[in-house]
């Protein structure tokens, strides 16, 4: 080595060489989604909206001295003015009240009508593409049997069988049919799985099949499973409205934002307030929760980071 390599090269003091250290700070798999998230300013602005939505249910009805359904009729089809805010309907119940108490008890239809049946439909389609074989055969053609007649005729069958009018009717009706989709995405992304080597380490150490489908493969799943509760809420939030409006959904006095759509449709021409009022937060709470899901979908699959 000459003197002019030497002077390009000079060795490093060991004690200086710290090997281990962290080049960026630790981070963890939620934290890294929430970064990216934070990117899609219309995921973040929907996401604001629906807590504001869920703050106003939950609270918008004790803002006042009314309740949802008691009769005042001196005060019925008043538009909105100091008293009223939102107005009255024609048996005088204050529509301020009635639309936050309404959109809890359609939010609520909502997230019961998601989650359980994704939680079944994911158990369904992990035990169908971990086992394969004829297990998965039989499962498979079960759904595409069941999937050949639009979901919303065995809603309305079988709220008429159950009785239609409360909550746990529809949620009923609502998951029985409703988990034939996530048990379907499951099944394939079970499919792709169940080949890595954590499986096959799981497997080689004696770990049962449900341990290895519950432990192992449902959480790698969760991941496109919330993108798709969170495109199937306004899907339920829909049907819960056009049954509601058909008369099959929350019957009156109890309020929610189809029934109450039903009732202003009769007298829209009169009182347009009491029909856009309540398709106005339903419409924003789709349209939040579609935004919402494109952003997750975003944030949660690598290959679509910037």
């Amino acid at each position: 080595m000459n003197t002019q390599e030497k002077l390009d090269f000079s060795p490093l003091d060991a004690a200086t060489i710290s090997g281990e250290e962290m080049t960026r700070p630790e981070t963890t798999y939620l934290k890294d989604v929430w970064r990216n998230l934070r990117k899609r300013k219309t995921a973040i602005a929907s996401l604001v909206i629906l807590a504001l939505l869920v703050f106003m249910v939950l609270f918008g009805p004790m803002m006042n001295e009314f309740n949802y359904y008691s009769n005042d009729y001196s005060a019925a089809n008043q538009g909105p003015n100091a008293v009223h805010w939102f107005g009255t309907d024609t048996l005088g119940r204050d529509l301020w009240t009635r639309v936050w108490v309404g959109g809890r008890v359609s939010l609520l239809i909502a997230i019961l009508a998601t989650v359980i049946p994704y939680a079944i439909g994911m158990l369904i389609g992990g035990v169908s593409g971990y086992f394969g074989g004829k297990v998965d055969m039989i499962i498979m053609r079960l759904i595409d049997v069941l999937m050949g007649i639009p979901s919303m005729i065995y809603n309305i069958l079988l709220i008429m069988v159950l009785g239609s009018g409360s909550i746990s009717t529809l949620v009923i009706a609502f998951t029985i049919t409703g988990w034939l989709g996530s048990a379907r995405t499951t099944r394939g992304l079970v499919l792709q799985l169940k080949e890595r080597e954590f499986v096959m380490a799981s497997t080689t150490l004696g770990a049962s099949p449900m341990r290895i489908i519950l432990r192992h493969l449902l959480p790698n799943t969760l991941g496109i499973i919330v993108v798709g509760m969170t495109m199937m809420i306004p899907s339920v939030i829909f049907a819960e409205a056009f049954l509601s409006f058909i008369g099959l959904g929350i019957t009156p006095p109890n309020p929610s934002w189809g029934q109450l759509i039903k009732e202003a449709s009769e007298v829209f021409k009169q009182y347009p307030y009491r029909f856009i009022i309540p398709c106005i937060f339903v419409g924003l709470t789709m349209l939040c929760f579609n935004l919402l899901g494109d952003g997750l979908r975003d944030a949660l699959d690598p290959r679509l980071r910037s």
